[in-house]
């Protein structure tokens, strides 16, 4: 498994006052993603396949919700199922399984032993 932390998500409860607050604070560009309630950011120089600088990860954010309560990172997997098994193994435990996000990969969010939230992600083609 990879282990790096490749985005994050950010809950709002008001989609333009937290769009606005983190464009003035840190100048980060921000799109709406047509037909989904999801916003992707980007933190610093990106091209299509992501961050073109060393330092920088995107994220995205979304309306808060039972599962999206605090910021949360996400970290790339190797292959999300064997992931979900071995962190459940290890004393986490799977909030919602694998989903397909268009082209793109996949997703899935667990607990840790600790009980915080973290995302996981695995590359189409991974």
């Amino acid at each position: 498994m990879s282990g790096k932390v490749v985005h994050f998500e950010i809950p709002f409860d008001n989609a333009e006052r937290a769009k606005a607050f983190y464009f003035a604070a840190f100048g980060w560009e921000l799109t709406s993603m047509p037909g989904m309630d999801y916003t992707l950011v980007e933190t610093g120089p990106s091209g299509d396949q992501g961050p073109t600088r060393p330092g920088f990860i995107n994220g995205g954010m979304a309306h808060r919700s039972d599962a999206l309560r605090t910021p949360t990172v996400v970290v790339d997997v190797d292959n999300i199922d064997a992931a979900l098994v071995e962190i459940n193994e290890l004393g986490g435990s799977t909030v919602s399984g694998r989903e397909e996000v268009g082209e793109m990969g996949y997703a899935a969010y667990v607990h840790d032993s600790e009980g915080n939230l973290l995302g996981l992600w695995q590359t189409r083609g991974g």
